[in-house]
Protein backbone atom coordinates (compact mmCIF):
# COMPACT_ATOMS: atom_id res chain seq x y z
CA UNK A 1 0.00 0.00 0.00
CA UNK A 2 1.58 3.59 -0.99
CA UNK A 3 0.55 6.06 1.34
CA UNK A 4 0.78 9.88 0.68
CA UNK A 5 1.36 9.37 -2.81
CA UNK A 6 0.32 13.05 -3.61
CA UNK A 7 2.72 14.28 -1.10
CA UNK A 8 5.44 12.42 -2.25
CA UNK A 9 4.63 13.57 -6.21
CA UNK A 10 4.09 17.55 -5.09
CA UNK A 11 7.73 16.95 -3.52
CA UNK A 12 9.07 15.47 -6.72
CA UNK A 13 7.53 18.00 -8.86
CA UNK A 14 9.46 21.00 -7.03
CA UNK A 15 12.77 18.92 -7.09
CA UNK A 16 14.04 20.43 -10.47
CA UNK A 17 13.33 24.26 -9.82
CA UNK A 18 14.71 23.92 -6.44
CA UNK A 19 17.80 22.18 -6.78
CA UNK A 20 18.63 24.30 -10.19
CA UNK A 21 18.26 27.22 -7.63
CA UNK A 22 20.34 25.68 -5.27
CA UNK A 23 23.15 25.54 -8.04
CA UNK A 24 22.97 28.84 -8.79
CA UNK A 25 23.65 30.28 -5.85
CA UNK A 26 26.74 27.66 -4.78
CA UNK A 27 28.32 27.63 -8.37
CA UNK A 28 28.96 23.97 -7.69
CA UNK A 29 28.16 20.57 -8.05
CA UNK A 30 26.05 19.22 -5.36
CA UNK A 31 25.72 16.16 -2.79
CA UNK A 32 22.72 14.07 -2.52
CA UNK A 33 22.38 15.38 1.44
CA UNK A 34 23.17 19.10 -0.46
CA UNK A 35 19.91 18.50 -2.85
CA UNK A 36 17.36 17.22 -0.36
CA UNK A 37 18.07 19.75 2.42
CA UNK A 38 18.33 22.49 -0.10
CA UNK A 39 14.79 20.83 -1.70
CA UNK A 40 13.42 21.72 1.55
CA UNK A 41 13.84 25.30 2.80
CA UNK A 42 11.06 26.69 4.56
CA UNK A 43 11.12 29.70 2.29
CA UNK A 44 11.03 27.78 -0.99
CA UNK A 45 14.13 28.22 -3.70
CA UNK A 46 17.65 28.94 -2.24
CA UNK A 47 18.13 32.49 -2.40
CA UNK A 48 21.48 32.24 -1.09
CA UNK A 49 24.08 29.67 -0.09
CA UNK A 50 24.41 27.95 3.36
CA UNK A 51 27.84 27.38 5.77
CA UNK A 52 28.11 23.92 6.50
CA UNK A 53 28.42 24.26 10.59
CA UNK A 54 27.58 27.68 11.08
CA UNK A 55 24.36 28.41 8.96
CA UNK A 56 20.96 27.74 11.00
CA UNK A 57 18.20 27.14 7.75
CA UNK A 58 14.60 26.95 8.11
CA UNK A 59 13.02 23.72 6.45
CA UNK A 60 9.74 21.82 5.72
CA UNK A 61 10.19 18.23 6.54
CA UNK A 62 8.10 16.18 4.59
CA UNK A 63 6.57 13.81 7.54
CA UNK A 64 6.87 12.80 11.43
CA UNK A 65 7.26 9.75 12.76
CA UNK A 66 6.82 9.34 17.08
CA UNK A 67 6.91 6.24 19.18
CA UNK A 68 4.96 5.60 21.73
CA UNK A 69 7.48 6.71 24.66
CA UNK A 70 7.92 9.69 23.29
CA UNK A 71 4.69 10.54 21.44
CA UNK A 72 2.49 11.25 24.94
CA UNK A 73 4.42 14.18 25.68
CA UNK A 74 4.35 15.81 22.11
CA UNK A 75 0.67 15.45 21.03
CA UNK A 76 -0.25 16.58 24.72
CA UNK A 77 1.19 19.86 23.62
CA UNK A 78 0.00 19.40 19.84
CA UNK A 79 -3.60 19.31 21.35
CA UNK A 80 -2.80 22.89 22.70
CA UNK A 81 -2.48 23.82 19.90
CA UNK A 82 -5.97 24.51 18.15
CA UNK A 83 -5.39 22.69 15.07
CA UNK A 84 -7.74 20.51 13.76
CA UNK A 85 -5.18 18.21 11.84
CA UNK A 86 -2.10 17.64 11.83
CA UNK A 87 0.10 20.08 8.95
CA UNK A 88 2.13 16.88 7.53
CA UNK A 89 1.47 13.31 7.53
CA UNK A 90 2.71 11.35 10.71
CA UNK A 91 2.34 8.33 12.72
CA UNK A 92 2.69 7.04 15.92
CA UNK A 93 3.89 3.38 16.44
CA UNK A 94 3.58 1.56 19.49
CA UNK A 95 6.62 -0.32 20.36
CA UNK A 96 8.77 0.69 23.09
CA UNK A 97 6.48 -0.15 25.84
CA UNK A 98 6.70 -3.66 25.52
CA UNK A 99 8.98 -5.68 27.55
CA UNK A 100 10.61 -8.97 26.03
CA UNK A 101 10.25 -11.37 28.67
CA UNK A 102 9.05 -14.88 27.86
CA UNK A 103 7.22 -15.02 24.28
CA UNK A 104 5.54 -12.70 22.09
CA UNK A 105 1.89 -13.68 23.13
CA UNK A 106 2.28 -13.26 26.88
CA UNK A 107 4.51 -9.82 26.34
CA UNK A 108 2.09 -8.62 24.26
CA UNK A 109 -1.17 -9.00 26.29
CA UNK A 110 1.24 -7.67 30.04
CA UNK A 111 2.12 -4.99 27.65
CA UNK A 112 -1.57 -4.29 26.83
CA UNK A 113 -2.66 -4.75 30.75
CA UNK A 114 0.02 -2.54 32.02
CA UNK A 115 -0.15 0.08 29.22
CA UNK A 116 -3.69 0.16 27.89
CA UNK A 117 -4.56 3.76 28.75
CA UNK A 118 -1.66 5.27 27.15
CA UNK A 119 -2.50 3.04 24.14
CA UNK A 120 -5.80 4.29 24.23
CA UNK A 121 -4.87 7.69 24.58
CA UNK A 122 -2.24 7.47 22.02
CA UNK A 123 -5.29 5.77 19.33
CA UNK A 124 -7.68 8.29 20.30
CA UNK A 125 -5.77 11.62 19.93
CA UNK A 126 -4.18 9.93 16.39
CA UNK A 127 -7.91 9.66 15.30
CA UNK A 128 -9.02 12.87 16.43
CA UNK A 129 -6.13 14.60 14.63
CA UNK A 130 -5.53 12.81 11.51
CA UNK A 131 -2.61 10.78 12.70
CA UNK A 132 -1.93 6.76 11.32
CA UNK A 133 -1.78 4.79 14.44
CA UNK A 134 0.31 1.53 14.50
CA UNK A 135 -0.92 -1.06 17.34
CA UNK A 136 1.24 -2.88 19.78
CA UNK A 137 2.52 -5.74 18.41
CA UNK A 138 2.42 -4.24 14.52
CA UNK A 139 5.81 -3.33 14.73
CA UNK A 140 9.36 -1.41 15.44
CA UNK A 141 8.58 2.30 14.22
CA UNK A 142 11.64 2.30 11.97
CA UNK A 143 11.08 -0.85 10.26
CA UNK A 144 7.47 0.08 9.68
CA UNK A 145 8.44 3.11 8.44
CA UNK A 146 11.23 2.03 6.14
CA UNK A 147 8.30 -0.86 4.49
CA UNK A 148 5.57 1.82 4.42
CA UNK A 149 6.55 5.90 4.35
CA UNK A 150 10.44 6.61 3.47
CA UNK A 151 11.18 7.49 0.33
CA UNK A 152 14.10 8.71 -2.07
CA UNK A 153 14.43 12.04 -1.30
CA UNK A 154 11.89 12.91 1.36
CA UNK A 155 13.05 14.74 4.67
CA UNK A 156 11.47 13.10 7.60
CA UNK A 157 11.74 14.02 11.61
CA UNK A 158 11.30 11.19 14.45
CA UNK A 159 10.96 11.49 18.05
CA UNK A 160 13.53 8.58 18.49
CA UNK A 161 17.32 8.51 17.64
CA UNK A 162 16.82 5.61 15.17
CA UNK A 163 14.73 7.77 12.83
CA UNK A 164 18.04 7.56 10.97
CA UNK A 165 17.07 4.18 9.71
CA UNK A 166 15.45 5.53 6.59
CA UNK A 167 18.61 6.99 4.89
CA UNK A 168 18.35 3.38 3.96
CA UNK A 169 15.96 4.44 1.69
CA UNK A 170 17.57 7.43 0.52
CA UNK A 171 16.25 9.75 2.90
CA UNK A 172 17.27 12.72 4.92
CA UNK A 173 15.79 11.35 8.32
CA UNK A 174 16.05 12.53 11.73
CA UNK A 175 16.14 12.49 14.92
CA UNK A 176 14.47 15.14 17.12
CA UNK A 177 12.76 16.11 20.40
CA UNK A 178 8.98 16.28 20.74
CA UNK A 179 8.58 19.87 21.13
CA UNK A 180 10.29 20.04 17.36
CA UNK A 181 8.03 17.78 16.47
CA UNK A 182 4.76 19.35 17.92
CA UNK A 183 6.14 22.55 15.94
CA UNK A 184 6.09 20.74 12.58
CA UNK A 185 2.99 18.99 12.77
CA UNK A 186 1.71 22.33 13.63
CA UNK A 187 2.29 24.01 10.80
CA UNK A 188 5.59 25.71 11.62
CA UNK A 189 9.24 25.55 10.33
CA UNK A 190 12.17 23.24 12.05
CA UNK A 191 15.32 24.86 12.37
CA UNK A 192 18.81 22.99 11.96
CA UNK A 193 22.32 23.85 11.91
CA UNK A 194 23.61 23.03 8.32
CA UNK A 195 25.24 19.69 8.44
CA UNK A 196 28.86 19.36 7.41
CA UNK A 197 29.44 16.61 5.75
CA UNK A 198 31.19 13.06 5.28
CA UNK A 199 31.77 10.71 2.41
CA UNK A 200 31.74 7.24 2.97
CA UNK A 201 33.04 5.64 -0.46
CA UNK A 202 32.55 1.87 -0.94
CA UNK A 203 34.35 -0.06 -3.35
CA UNK A 204 34.80 -3.98 -3.78
CA UNK A 205 31.45 -6.49 -2.44
CA UNK A 206 31.15 -8.22 -0.33
CA UNK A 207 31.76 -11.81 0.87
CA UNK A 208 31.90 -14.20 3.33
CA UNK A 209 30.02 -13.52 6.14
CA UNK A 210 30.64 -9.89 6.08
CA UNK A 211 27.52 -7.95 6.25
CA UNK A 212 26.16 -4.53 5.63
CA UNK A 213 26.23 -4.33 9.58
CA UNK A 214 30.15 -4.69 9.02
CA UNK A 215 30.31 -1.31 7.22
CA UNK A 216 29.19 0.99 10.44
CA UNK A 217 31.16 -0.98 12.75
CA UNK A 218 33.98 -0.44 10.49
CA UNK A 219 32.96 2.86 10.46
CA UNK A 220 32.20 3.74 14.43
CA UNK A 221 36.13 2.41 14.90
CA UNK A 222 36.86 5.15 12.66
CA UNK A 223 35.59 7.90 13.82
CA UNK A 224 34.62 6.98 17.57
CA UNK A 225 31.13 8.09 19.01
CA UNK A 226 31.55 11.45 19.03
CA UNK A 227 33.31 11.32 15.21
CA UNK A 228 29.94 12.36 13.06
CA UNK A 229 28.64 14.70 15.63
CA UNK A 230 27.33 17.90 13.38
CA UNK A 231 27.68 15.51 10.35
CA UNK A 232 25.48 14.04 7.68
CA UNK A 233 27.28 10.82 6.47
CA UNK A 234 26.59 9.90 2.62
CA UNK A 235 27.49 6.89 1.39
CA UNK A 236 28.71 6.47 -2.18
CA UNK A 237 30.62 4.25 -4.37
CA UNK A 238 29.93 0.97 -6.29
CA UNK A 239 30.15 -0.84 -3.27
CA UNK A 240 27.06 1.23 -2.15
CA UNK A 241 25.10 0.26 -4.55
CA UNK A 242 25.71 -3.44 -4.29
CA UNK A 243 24.14 -3.55 -0.65
CA UNK A 244 20.56 -4.46 0.28
CA UNK A 245 17.99 -1.80 0.88
CA UNK A 246 17.88 -3.29 4.19
CA UNK A 247 21.37 -3.18 4.68
CA UNK A 248 21.81 0.49 3.99
CA UNK A 249 18.88 0.96 6.59
CA UNK A 250 21.57 -0.71 9.31
CA UNK A 251 24.10 1.12 8.51
CA UNK A 252 22.44 4.52 8.29
CA UNK A 253 20.69 3.28 11.44
CA UNK A 254 23.81 2.64 13.78
CA UNK A 255 24.43 6.01 12.39
CA UNK A 256 23.28 7.29 15.85
CA UNK A 257 26.12 5.76 17.85
CA UNK A 258 28.77 7.78 15.82
CA UNK A 259 26.45 10.81 17.03
CA UNK A 260 25.40 11.53 13.28
CA UNK A 261 22.92 14.01 12.17
CA UNK A 262 22.38 11.43 9.85
CA UNK A 263 23.16 9.04 7.05
CA UNK A 264 21.58 8.67 3.50
CA UNK A 265 22.96 6.62 0.12
CA UNK A 266 21.79 7.50 -3.24
CA UNK A 267 18.75 6.61 -5.07
CA UNK A 268 19.48 2.84 -6.67
CA UNK A 269 18.27 -0.49 -8.13
CA UNK A 270 18.61 -1.49 -4.51
CA UNK A 271 15.90 0.93 -3.49
CA UNK A 272 13.72 0.23 -6.69
CA UNK A 273 13.49 -3.59 -5.79
CA UNK A 274 12.63 -2.86 -2.36
CA UNK A 275 9.71 -0.33 -3.15
CA UNK A 276 8.36 -2.75 -5.25
CA UNK A 277 8.44 -5.38 -2.96
CA UNK A 278 6.64 -3.58 -0.62
CA UNK A 279 4.16 -2.40 -3.08
CA UNK A 280 5.04 1.30 -4.13
CA UNK A 281 5.69 0.79 -7.52
CA UNK A 282 4.18 4.05 -8.14
CA UNK A 283 6.59 5.66 -5.87
CA UNK A 284 9.45 4.25 -8.12
CA UNK A 285 7.84 5.71 -11.24
CA UNK A 286 7.69 8.78 -9.60
CA UNK A 287 11.50 9.00 -8.39
CA UNK A 288 12.79 7.11 -11.95
CA UNK A 289 11.18 10.07 -13.33
CA UNK A 290 13.96 12.43 -11.10
CA UNK A 291 16.11 10.21 -10.34
CA UNK A 292 19.19 12.37 -11.40
CA UNK A 293 18.11 14.78 -8.58
CA UNK A 294 18.10 11.51 -5.85
CA UNK A 295 21.65 10.84 -5.53
CA UNK A 296 25.10 13.34 -5.73
CA UNK A 297 26.50 14.70 -8.66
CA UNK A 298 29.09 12.75 -10.81
CA UNK A 299 31.56 15.39 -9.74
CA UNK A 300 30.89 14.92 -6.40
CA UNK A 301 31.93 11.29 -6.40
CA UNK A 302 34.49 11.51 -9.02
CA UNK A 303 36.40 14.06 -6.80
CA UNK A 304 35.18 13.02 -3.52
CA UNK A 305 37.97 15.78 -1.70
CA UNK A 306 36.44 18.31 -3.12
CA UNK A 307 32.94 18.38 -1.76
CA UNK A 308 32.90 16.57 1.69
CA UNK A 309 34.66 17.71 4.81
CA UNK A 310 35.97 14.30 5.41
CA UNK A 311 36.24 11.38 3.37
CA UNK A 312 36.36 7.40 4.52
CA UNK A 313 37.15 4.93 1.97
CA UNK A 314 36.41 0.67 3.22
CA UNK A 315 36.65 -1.82 0.46
CA UNK A 316 34.16 -4.03 1.05
CA UNK A 317 35.85 -6.79 -0.50
CA UNK A 318 38.79 -6.86 2.21
CA UNK A 319 36.39 -5.78 5.16
CA UNK A 320 36.15 -8.68 7.98
CA UNK A 321 33.02 -9.27 10.07
CA UNK A 322 33.47 -7.37 13.46
CA UNK A 323 32.44 -7.46 16.70
CA UNK A 324 32.55 -4.35 18.48
CA UNK A 325 32.69 -3.26 22.55
CA UNK A 326 32.69 -3.91 25.02
CA UNK A 327 32.19 -1.40 27.28
CA UNK A 328 31.94 1.13 23.91
CA UNK A 329 30.24 0.74 20.27
CA UNK A 330 33.24 2.23 18.60
CA UNK A 331 35.84 -0.22 19.66
CA UNK A 332 35.82 -2.59 16.66
CA UNK A 333 37.82 -5.78 16.29
CA UNK A 334 37.71 -8.20 13.55
CA UNK A 335 36.27 -11.40 14.68
CA UNK A 336 39.62 -13.12 13.46
CA UNK A 337 41.66 -11.24 16.05
CA UNK A 338 39.09 -11.47 18.83
CA UNK A 339 40.13 -14.49 21.02
CA UNK A 340 43.82 -12.61 20.83
CA UNK A 341 42.42 -9.16 22.00
CA UNK A 342 39.99 -10.60 24.41
CA UNK A 343 43.39 -13.01 26.17
CA UNK A 344 45.48 -9.64 25.88
CA UNK A 345 42.67 -7.86 27.25
CA UNK A 346 40.55 -9.68 29.77
CA UNK A 347 37.69 -8.85 28.57
CA UNK A 348 34.49 -10.89 29.71
CA UNK A 349 34.08 -13.96 27.18
CA UNK A 350 30.99 -15.64 28.33
CA UNK A 351 28.17 -15.35 26.19
CA UNK A 352 24.87 -15.39 28.19
CA UNK A 353 22.63 -13.66 25.64
CA UNK A 354 21.99 -13.78 21.92
CA UNK A 355 19.60 -11.17 20.33
CA UNK A 356 18.78 -11.01 16.84
CA UNK A 357 16.34 -7.98 16.65
CA UNK A 358 15.61 -3.92 17.78
CA UNK A 359 14.90 -1.23 15.15
CA UNK A 360 18.99 -2.53 13.62
CA UNK A 361 18.79 -6.25 13.58
CA UNK A 362 15.17 -7.04 12.93
CA UNK A 363 14.84 -7.28 9.01
CA UNK A 364 14.12 -10.61 6.96
CA UNK A 365 17.16 -9.97 5.56
CA UNK A 366 18.82 -10.40 9.01
CA UNK A 367 16.50 -13.50 10.40
CA UNK A 368 17.33 -15.68 7.44
CA UNK A 369 20.80 -14.90 7.59
CA UNK A 370 20.90 -16.21 11.01
CA UNK A 371 18.45 -19.11 10.19
CA UNK A 372 20.87 -20.31 8.01
CA UNK A 373 23.21 -21.07 10.16
CA UNK A 374 21.07 -22.13 12.90
CA UNK A 375 19.39 -24.82 10.28
CA UNK A 376 23.06 -26.32 9.97
CA UNK A 377 23.77 -26.05 13.80
CA UNK A 378 20.27 -28.47 14.24
CA UNK A 379 20.88 -31.15 11.61
CA UNK A 380 24.39 -31.41 13.63
CA UNK A 381 22.66 -31.85 16.95
CA UNK A 382 24.39 -28.60 18.43
CA UNK A 383 22.83 -27.51 21.60
CA UNK A 384 23.40 -23.64 22.12
CA UNK A 385 25.45 -22.63 25.68
CA UNK A 386 23.46 -19.48 25.69
CA UNK A 387 19.70 -18.56 25.38
CA UNK A 388 18.98 -16.94 22.30
CA UNK A 389 16.27 -14.82 20.79
CA UNK A 390 14.84 -12.65 18.46
CA UNK A 391 11.83 -10.01 18.02
CA UNK A 392 10.74 -9.62 14.29
CA UNK A 393 10.86 -6.18 12.75
CA UNK A 394 7.03 -6.19 11.79
CA UNK A 395 4.25 -8.12 11.39
CA UNK A 396 5.31 -8.55 7.75
CA UNK A 397 8.48 -9.42 8.93
CA UNK A 398 7.33 -11.84 11.14
CA UNK A 399 4.56 -13.61 8.69
CA UNK A 400 7.05 -13.96 5.98
CA UNK A 401 9.49 -15.41 8.25
CA UNK A 402 7.01 -17.71 9.64
CA UNK A 403 5.28 -18.56 5.94
CA UNK A 404 8.78 -19.37 4.63
CA UNK A 405 10.03 -21.37 7.85
CA UNK A 406 12.28 -19.57 9.26
CA UNK A 407 10.73 -19.39 12.84
CA UNK A 408 10.19 -22.69 13.05
CA UNK A 409 14.10 -23.49 12.04
CA UNK A 410 14.66 -21.06 15.27
CA UNK A 411 12.05 -22.62 17.58
CA UNK A 412 13.63 -26.22 16.96
CA UNK A 413 17.06 -24.17 18.34
CA UNK A 414 15.48 -23.43 21.67
CA UNK A 415 15.11 -19.79 20.39
CA UNK A 416 12.41 -17.64 22.08
CA UNK A 417 10.61 -15.60 19.82
CA UNK A 418 9.48 -12.01 21.25
CA UNK A 419 6.66 -9.88 20.03
CA UNK A 420 7.25 -7.46 16.89
CA UNK A 421 8.81 -4.37 18.85
CA UNK A 422 11.76 -2.40 19.63
CA UNK A 423 13.47 -5.28 21.97
CA UNK A 424 13.76 -6.65 25.60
Amino acid sequence: MVFDLDMIQRVYSQYPKRIAAARAVMNKPLTLSEKILYAHLWDGEAQSAFERGKSYVDFAPDRVAMQDATAQMALLQFMQAGKKRVAVPSTVHADHLIQARVGASKDLQDSLNQNNEVFNFLASISNKYGIGFWKPGAGIIHQVVLENYAFPGGLMIGTDSHTVNAGGLGMIAIGVGGADAVDVMAGMAWELKFPKLIGVRLTGKLNGWTSAKDVILKVADILTVKGGTGYIVEYFGEGAKSLSCTGKGTICNMGAEIGATTSTFGYDESMRRYLNATGRKDVVAAADAIAEHLTGDPEVYANPKDYFDQLIEINLSELEPHINGPFTPDRGTPVSKMRQEAVENGWPTKVEWGLIGSCTNSSYEDLARAASIVQQAVSHGVVPKAEFGINPGSEQVRYTAERDGILSDFEKMGTKIFTNACGP
